[in-house]
C-alpha cells in the first residue's frame, strides 16, 4: 500500500509540473525571458526500493521542477516530531555526530516536508519515520546540501551521481569541518560548495593552511570569514595577489587591515580587480591619498558596492555626453563629492530625465559642466510627471530649460527648498553646506535635513574646517560625525573656540579627548562657564576634597547653585576660591 501511495503521489507531481508548464513563464516587465529554456536541467526524481525490490520510476521532465515536492501545510508538532525522527536516524543509526545530525535535521525544511508526504495523516510521525528509514535510506546529500544554505532547485544539480551516504566522501566531510570548527557559519556554506566545490575536496591541512595564511596578513579572522564567505574563490589557487595589493593600497591611504571587514557582506562577491582599478583611477584623476581616504569614510560603500564599478558608469555615461576625459577629472576634482553614492545617483536620474524629455546632447553636455553640483544635490521627479504641466509637450519643457538650466530645478526638484531662495542666498555657500551634511550622512529633502540646515551655522568650508579640527585632536571620523549629530550646535563653534575647549579639558583635568564623546554637549557651553568650574574641580582634587575622575557633564550640566553646593561649599575655604576664580576672570575679560 506504501508503495502504490507514492506511485500516485509522483504521477501527480508530474501532472502539476506540465500544467504549469503550460502556464507559467518566466517573463520580464519588458517581455523578454529571464531564465532561457538551455538552462533549465533535467531532474530525475530519485525513488527508493523496498525489500521486495520493488522500483518506480519516472520519465525525466523537460521542465525544471522543485527538488522537494509541494504539500500542505504541516502542523508545528508534525514538524518537530520529523526532525526529531531525522536526527536519531542521522544521529544514532548513521553515526553521524551530534552537531552535524542535529543541524541538518533542523536546517533542511524541504527535504522534511518530502519525508512527511510519504505518511499518512493521522500516523504517529515518529514510528511512521522510523518504520521509513528501516526500509528505504535516504540520500544524505539532499538534506546536508540544503542544510549549507543552498537552495532546493541548486540541490539537484549538486548531488554527486555515484554517492548516496556521507560518509563515503570522508574527504568532503573533513574539509566540512574545517570550515565549520574556523567559525564559518554552517548555513553559509552553500555559498562556498556552489562557486568554489574543490575546495572539499582538499588533502588533510590545505585548508587550514589556506584560511591561516589571510591571518599572517593582519587580518582578523571574523575579516577572513567574511572574506571567504563572500568570494569563496579566495581559497582556490594561490593568494590572490589583487586582494593583496588592494590591502596594500589601503593600508597607505592609512586603513587597518581590518577596516573592510566592517563593509563586506556574504549577500554580495567582490571584484578586487576592479576595486584595485578604482584606486588606481582615483589617483590618475588628481585625488591625492587624503582625499581617497576621506572619500571612503564618508563614503565605504562606494568602494564596496558593486566594488567600484559606479564610478565607470558615470564616467561612461559623461563621455558619451561628448565631455572630454580631462573635463570629466576637472569636474570630479572641483567637486569630489558627486562620487558619493547619493550624489552619483542623483547625477544618473537627472542626465536620464534630460535625455527622456528629448534635450540635445550637447545641451546637456553644457548643463552638467554648469550645474554639475546641483545634479548631485538634488534628486529629481519623473519626467512624466514634470510633462503633465506641459501637456506632455517635450519640445516646450526642453526650450523652459534652455532659457534657464535653473527652471529643471524649479520644476523638477523633490526638494522641499525654493532654488530661487537658495540661489539669491549666496548659493555657493548653500550648496557647500549641503555637501557637508550629505556627506556626513544627513538625506536630502527630508525634515532632517531641513532643520539640519538651519541649526548648522557657517559656512560649508568652515563646517568642513571644524569638523577636521576634532578628527585632528585625536577622536575616530565616525565617532565625530555621530557626535555632531547629537549636538549639531558643536560646529557652531569657531575653530579656535573648539581648540581651546580641548585645550582647558587636558590641562585642567588631564582628561583625554575622547572623555566628551558621551557628552559632545561640552563643546557648546560658555568658555567663561568652563574654565571657572574646571578650575574649581581641579583645586578640590588638590585639597583631596573631591572625587578624581567626575565626568564632564557632572561638572558643567548642572546649575550655579548645585554647583555651589556640591563642588564649593564642600570645602571651608571653598567660597573664597570660587570668588577669587570669578573676580579674576572678570579682570581678564
Amino acid at each position: 500500500m506504501l508503495v502504490i501511495r507514492r506511485v500516485r503521489k509522483i504521477v501527480s507531481w508530474k501532472m502539476i509540473s506540465q500544467v504549469n508548464h503550460l502556464f507559467v513563464s518566466p517573463i520580464t516587465e519588458k517581455g523578454s525571458a529571464l531564465i532561457s529554456p538551455q538552462n533549465f536541467q533535467s531532474l530525475n526524481i530519485r525513488c527508493f526500493r523496498s525489500s521486495h525490490n520493488v522500483k518506480v520510476s519516472v520519465p525525466e521532465l523537460t521542465t525544471q521542477t522543485p527538488v522537494f515536492p509541494a504539500v500542505s501545510k504541516i502542523t508545528r508538532v508534525a514538524r518537530t516530531d520529523g526532525q526529531a525522527a531525522l536526527f536519531d536516524y542521522l544521529h544514532c543509526t548513521r553515526g553521524f555526530n551530534y552537531m552535524d545530525a542535529e543541524h541538518i535535521s533542523k536546517n533542511s525544511p524541504h527535504f522534511l516536508q518530502s519525508l512527511l508526504s510519504k505518511i499518512d495523516n493521522d500516523q504517529d510521525v515518529t514510528r511512521a519515520l522510523t518504520r521509513f528509514f528501516r526500509y528505504y535510506p535516504i540520500n544524505e546529500f539532499e538534506p546536508f546540501l540544503e542544510s549549507v544554505g543552498l537552495k532546493p532547485s541548486e540541490v539537484t544539480s549538486m548531488l554527486p551521481r555515484d554517492l548516496m551516504f556521507l560518509s563515503d566522501d570522508h574527504v568532503l566531510l573533513d574539509n566540512y569541518h574545517v570550515l565549520c570548527y574556523y567559525g564559518i557559519p554552517r548555513t553559509k556554506l552553500g555559498k562556498i560548495y556552489r562557486d568554489a566545490t574543490e575546495i572539499f575536496g582538499y588533502e588533510d591541512g590545505v585548508l587550514d593552511m589556506k584560511l591561516k595564511a589571510y591571518e599572517k596578513l593582519g587580518l582578523s579572522r571574523s575579516t577572513v570569514i567574511k572574506l571567504v564567505t563572500s568570494s569563496p574563490t579566495l581559497l582556490l589557487g594561490e593568494m590572490n595577489s589583487e586582494l593583496l595589493q588592494v590591502l596594500e593600497k589601503l593600508k597607505i591611504l592609512g586603513f587597518e587591515n581590518d577596516w573592510m571587514g566592517g563593509y563586506l557582506s556574504n549577500r554580495h562577491s567582490y571584484s578586487w580587480g576592479r576595486m584595485l582599478n578604482t584606486l588606481h583611477f582615483l589617483n590618475e584623476i588628481g585625488y591625492s591619498d587624503e582625499k581617497i581616504a576621506t572619500l571612503f569614510k564618508m563614503n565605504p560603500a562606494f568602494l564596496f558596492e558593486g566594488s567600484g564599478k559606479r564610478i565607470y558608469v558615470l564616467v561612461g555615461q559623461l563621455l558619451k555626453l561628448g565631455l572630454k576625459m580631462n573635463d570629466v577629472y576637472s569636474l570630479f576634482c572641483q567637486n569630489p563629492n558627486i562620487l558619493s553614492l547619493k550624489c552619483a545617483k542623483n547625477l544618473w536620474h537627472a542626465l536620464y530625465f534630460l535625455l527622456e524629455i528629448g534635450l540635445e546632447i550637447d545641451n546637456i553636455s553644457n548643463i552638467v559642466s554648469a550645474h554639475i553640483q546641483l545634479l548631485g544635490s538634488h534628486s529629481l521627479k519623473g519626467a512624466k510627471t514634470v510633462l503633465r504641466g506641459f501637456k506632455g509637450d517635450k519640445c516646450r519643457l526642453c526650450q523652459t530649460v534652455k532659457d534657464d538650466p535653473l527652471n529643471l530645478f524649479r520644476l523638477a526638484s523633490k526638494s522641499k527648498f525654493n532654488v530661487d531662495q537658495m540661489t539669491s542666498q549666496s548659493p555657493g555657500k548653500l550648496f557647500e553646506k549641503t555637501t557637508f551634511l550629505l556627506r556626513l550622512g544627513y538625506l536630502e529633502n527630508t525634515d532632517e535635513m531641513a532643520k539640519a540646515l538651519k541649526q548648522f551655522r557657517g559656512r560649508g568650508d568652515q563646517l568642513q574646517e571644524r569638523f577636521d579640527c576634532l578628527v585632528n585632536a585625536g577622536l575616530d571620523c565616525n565617532v565625530v560625525i555621530n557626535m555632531i549629530k547629537r549636538a549639531p550646535t558643536t560646529l557652531n563653534q569657531s575653530k579656535n573656540v573648539i581648540e581651546k575647549k580641548i585645550d582647558l579639558l587636558k590641562t585642567y583635568l588631564g582628561y583625554p579627548v575622547e572623555s566628551i564623546v558621551s557628552f559632545p554637549s561640552y563643546l557648546c557651553y560658555d568658555v567663561d562657564r568652563v574654565h571657572r568650574r574646571f578650575s574649581m574641580y581641579a583645586w578640590l582634587k588638590q585639597k583631596g576634597a573631591a572625587k578624581p575622575t567626575l565626568s564632564v557633564s557632572t561638572l558643567l550640566a548642572c546649575s550655579d547653585t548645585r554647583f555651589v553646593k556640591y563642588f564649593v561649599d564642600i570645602h571651608p575655604e571653598g567660597p573664597a576660591m570660587w570668588e577669587s576664580l570669578k573676580s579674576s576672570l572678570q579682570s581678564a575679560n
